[in-house]
């Protein structure tokens, strides 16, 4: 994650600190908003995770970060790896200023779709910049990512992450959700990592797969995806992933 200064502000460190997809979410706060930090001391103080992945059995009480990503692969898409990325943010924490900054060579043709309690969203080179966000502010951002690792065999993986909502050195609840929509022709799920289990769930559909993650920590994923006629390779996967097919 990079950190730097911003001309007028000063980095604040929030709780909502995330690296999502292939990019790390940076922030900027200003440092006359000393009450937003004091608000916070709480938080610092609680027993928090340090970093390892833990899935959350039970969703928390209380409404948390929320990111949902609709990845879109085309069959171009098995050839150089990129896909097209709708992704939104819900849940916001209240900052004078902030930044959502990729990953150089990651992201293009980055767009701002929708916002919601703040009060400017522009995009910045490979960055988007916001001002004024407020209470329950929602982002919206749509451009095309490269995930997608093409395999010899004719699948792919799909990689997502590290996500993390992050302050100072500790780690606090997420919610993510992962929309995989795949390219046209019949497809199994050799394997996930990490693989379906109470906190992280993998539901087929018609189009693909819908991956919902409750964690603290860092998470990445992996998703290996081959065609339908190649399950005599499937030989090597896990003994706790089950076989998954969809149209």
């Amino acid at each position: 994650m990079r950190i730097q200064r911003k001309k007028g502000y000063f980095r604040h460190y929030p709780p909502w600190w995330l690296l999502a997809m292939v990019f790390p979410m940076s922030l900027h706060g200003n440092p006359a908003d000393d009450a937003w930090l004091e608000a916070q001391e709480d938080v610092q103080t609680a027993t928090v995770n340090e970093g390892e992945l833990n899935f959350l059995e039970n969703p928390p009480g209380q409404a948390v970060h929320a990111h949902h990503n609709r990845i879109t692969l085309s069959r171009q898409s098995l050839n150089d790896g990129w896909a097209g990325l709708y992704q939104c943010h819900t849940n916001l924490d209240a900052v004078p200023a902030a930044e959502v900054v990729f990953r150089p060579g990651r992201m293009r043709h980055l767009q701002v779709e929708k916002v919601s309690e703040i009060g400017r969203a522009w995009v910045e080179g490979e960055s988007v910049q916001l001002e004024g966000v407020a209470p329950g502010a929602e982002l919206c951002l749509s451009g095309e990512t490269r995930v997608v690792v093409p395999q010899i065999d004719g699948g792919f993986l799909v990689r997502n992450g590290p996500f993390m909502r992050r302050f100072l050195d500790g780690f606090y609840p997420m919610h993510v959700r992962l929309e995989i929509i795949l390219p046209p022709g019949d497809w199994i799920l050799v394997r996930s990592q990490p693989p379906e289990q109470p906190g992280f769930q993998i539901t087929r559909n018609a189009r693909g797969l819908d991956v919902e993650a409750w964690f603290e920590g860092a998470l990445r994923t992996e998703f290996q995806i081959a065609p339908a006629d190649s399950r005599s390779r499937m030989n090597h996967k896990p003994r706790e992933q089950n076989e998954q097919g969809y149209q």
